[in-house]
């Protein structure tokens, strides 16, 4: 049976040593007596409830799936409504919302550490209040006083929950063909029709009300994404007094029979003429979704942070019992048939991968997150928005490389596990199944890709690249002196190198071929994924050096992981810079009618 323990020694290595977040809260008035005692409390309460409530049921969610009845409603699997009712009633959807409507007003740091627990111990479960938060943000900052009055306060409950309708059958990231229609009411209302597809939490028995928000097209608006248009629709008509009325012409059509996350209700959703109301101005929904789409996006990457966690324990502690062969060197555990197959080289590479993608992601999520906090609360504007570029420029790269890695990592599991792996009851292949959609949903990795060279970095001159740059380049001058920290900083600067002559020369290429952008954007994201992480490893490892004469296993493990990615992990950049810079010729060279 699959067993998770929260990471709570790494979780406050990473929040308290690498980013001193108590430190940098103090410049944000809003969580100026956010300490380390109120941060340690909080993160050991969520992982009780990951591990207490929502891990017992993750099996059981992959097992019974959700089931549509005749009347269009859903029922999800045993045990998930309980435990929501549990999370609400801890008040765990408010932990990072405005105290205004509700919310205890704590970092976005505090919520990224609950739901990194939350999506180890049970993705599926997790995306239902995962979606309802991002819900929250987009009519936080785009709803209007009305809006806000409605919703916002249900929705930081948890006594309702919401959706983000996209895709429908003829368009996924292409939304600019979108056909869903939303005609004017005389009361100032819409009438929405049209069908949305892949809608996660779309439908389900946790609460009284859903709060759809779906992009649909005004009779007037302009062709492309520049006339979609955002509207916020419950399940439930409100009635003046903040009562439920009548149910909205919004229903699930069906459910989509899928290789992973079962246990979250994925609908088709048909508004047949519901009633919603313009959030935001006309024909300008994208802007107003974005808040949503990013939010998202950073939540994805958190489950693929999730899933490379659990999959990471689950592989290590198989791999100290399972005996098999004997080590290379002579018997390690004379005493028993074969030794564990942590012995073996190879064994100890798929762990320390797993390991390293893990303690990576958690870096560089965590870190982002802090830097949310930043741009959303710091006094200075300059430092704001400093902050909002920087996080621009990392979002893209936090979908795509953490879930990248996650499916690497979950697949190497699997390996671990050899032919057990491979079987339900120990629970690795479903982590494989899971980690699969994260790959996919919320933009494509090459989505991500193509947003992260095409707008982020050869958008604005690299401008934003060159922010990251300069961080960069600050700590290799700082660090480059001390002897013992060459093994890090020759590495790490030789990357950097590296990426800043990459960037110009696809930027010179994409300059006479736009699809040279499309044939290195993929291999040019994990390269510079590969940077931020080997910035961030550099800094852990300057950290446990420092700490290397308290003999803490902790820090020697640190250290040890960081040069296992040195040596092994960071090298695929070799490779990705080749791919990169081979351009587009040989692969749009084959006519289509060959393929």
């Amino acid at each position: 049976m699959p067993q998770y323990n929260p990471p709570l020694r790494d979780i406050q290595f990473v929040i308290h040593e690498l980013l001193n977040a108590d430190k940098a809260f103090t410049a944000l008035p809003a969580f100026a007596d956010v300490d380390k005692d109120t941060i340690n409390q909080i993160i050991e309460e969520a992982g009780k409830f990951a591990t207490e409530i929502a891990f017992p049921l993750n099996q059981v969610g992959d097992k019974e799936g959700c089931t549509r009845h005749e009347d269009g409603s859903v029922t999800t699997p045993a045990g998930f409504k309980d435990a929501y009712q549990q999370y609400v009633g801890s008040g765990w959807p408010a932990l990072s919302c405005d105290p205004e409507y509700g919310g205890q007003g704590l970092p976005q740091l505090l919520n990224s550490a609950l739901y990194e627990t939350l999506n180890s111990a049970n993705q599926s479960w997790a995306m239902y209040p995962g979606l309802s938060h991002g819900a929250y943000e987009c009519l936080h900052a785009h709803g209007t006083d009305d809006q806000k009055k409605i919703y916002l306060e249900k929705l930081v409950s948890g006594h309702w929950t919401g959706t983000m309708c996209l895709t429908e059958p003829q368009c996924g990231t292409d939304l600019g063909i979108l056909k869903t229609k939303a005609e004017p009411l005389a009361d100032g209302s819409y009438s929405i029709t049209g069908t949305k597809i892949f809608i996660s939490s779309g439908e389900h028995d946790f609460t009284d009300n859903i709060v759809h928000l779906v992009l649909a097209r005004l009779p007037d608006s302009p062709k492309g994404t520049k006339g979609i248009s955002l509207f916020v629709v419950p399940k439930f008509l409100i009635n003046a007094d903040g009562s439920l009325g009548a149910n909205n012409q919004v229903s699930c059509g069906s459910l989509e029979h899928k290789m992973g996350i079962h246990g979250n209700a994925t609908c088709v959703m048909n508004f047949d003429g519901a009633i919603g109301t313009l959030v935001g101005e006309p024909h300008k929904g994208l802007n107003a979704m974005f808040v949503m789409m990013n939010a998202a996006r950073l939540g994805v990457g958190m489950q693929g942070l999730g899933l490379t966690e659990v999959a990471y324990q689950n592989s290590a502690a198989y791999a100290k019992e399972r005996l098999q062969m004997r080590s290379l060197t002579g018997a390690k555990e004379p005493e028993k048939a074969a030794d564990p197959i942590i012995v073996h080289p190879d064994v100890r590479r798929m762990l320390l991968t797993q390991r390293a993608y893990a303690e990576g992601g958690r870096a560089f999520a965590y870190w982002v997150a802090l830097m949310i906090d930043t741009e959303l609360n710091h006094p200075d504007e300059s430092v704001r928005k400093d902050t909002a570029d920087m996080v621009t420029l990392l979002t893209p790269i936090i979908k795509a490389f953490l879930t990248d890695n996650a499916f690497t990592a979950t697949n190497e599991g699997l390996q671990v596990f050899g032919g057990h792996g491979y079987i339900a009851e120990w629970g690795m292949e479903q982590y494989v199944r899971d980690a699969r959609i994260n790959m996919i949903y919320e933009g494509t990795n090459t989505i991500q890709s193509l947003d992260l060279l095409g707008r982020k970095v050869l958008g604005d001159m690299g401008a934003k690249l060159r922010k990251f740059g300069k961080l960069v380049e600050t700590f290799i001058e700082e660090e480059g002196v001390r002897k013992e920290m060459q093994e890090f900083i020759d590495p790490l600067a030789d990357i950097a190198t590296k990426v800043e002559k990459l960037t110009k020369e696809i930027g010179m290429k994409a300059m006479m071929n736009h699809e040279e952008v499309g044939a290195a954007a993929v291999p040019y994201l994990r390269t510079v994924g590969h940077l931020v992480y080997a910035y961030l490893f550099a800094r852990m490892a300057k950290i446990a050096l420092a700490n290397k004469s308290s003999n803490d296993p902790f820090y020697q493990a640190k250290i040890a992981t960081a040069r296992f990615y040195f040596d092994k992990l960071l090298p695929e950049t070799a490779t990705l810079i080749r791919q990169a810079r081979a351009g587009s010729k040989s692969l749009m060279a084959m006519p289509a009618e060959l393929f």
